[in-house]
């Protein structure tokens, strides 16, 4: 994969349909990290839709998130064992999203042959861009993964869902 140069500003081009054979590599190595964990959310079309609908919005953000919070005691553990994982078990690596269509049976839309819908007479061309997902395989199914993660690139915000601020100036 070749850096590209970070951006100043968001201009909306952000992300790019990705490899799938680096993509199933990549999620194999989160699974392997995290055996028995939830490996992908779903969101509706309709949600992205109102989302991108929004005057001035470029994209989409994706945030990890926990429903509970830790205390300090947990909070050291997690330090402790993050130390033991990356010095002493030598594993590294960053978190990556990878991005995937999903159709009416929640298969998601990776390698298959454009379909309508069971009841639905729109065939699936029709509402996808059709490009290539893979550099190996000509698809009709586009996945992609992140395009500038946070911390670290510019347009991080700093608002109540990315700092530990419960309010912010």
């Amino acid at each position: 994969m070749e850096a590209k140069p970070t951006p100043k500003v968001l201009t909306g081009r952000e992300g790019e349909p990705f490899d799938l054979d680096v993509c199933a590599n990549w999620t194999q190595n989160y699974r392997d990290r995290n055996p028995g964990d939830i490996v992908s959310h779903f969101f509706g079309r309709e949600i992205i839709e109102k989302i991108l609908a929004q005057q001035g919005c470029l994209g989409i953000r994706v945030y990890h998130a926990y429903d509970k919070p830790i205390n300090g005691w947990q909070r050291a553990m997690v330090t402790i064992s993050n130390f033991i994982l990356k010095v002493i078990g030598n594993i590294e690596g960053e978190r990556h999203i990878i991005v995937a269509g999903a159709v009416h049976d929640g298969s998601d839309m990776i390698n298959t042959k454009p379909a309508a819908p069971v009841g639905e007479p729109m065939a699936r061309t029709e509402m996808a861009t059709v490009m290539t997902a893979s550099t190996s395989t000509a698809t009709a199914d586009i996945v992609a993964q992140e395009a500038l993660p946070c911390p670290g690139s510019p347009g991080c915000p700093k608002n109540v869902l990315s700092t530990s601020q419960r309010s912010l100036s």
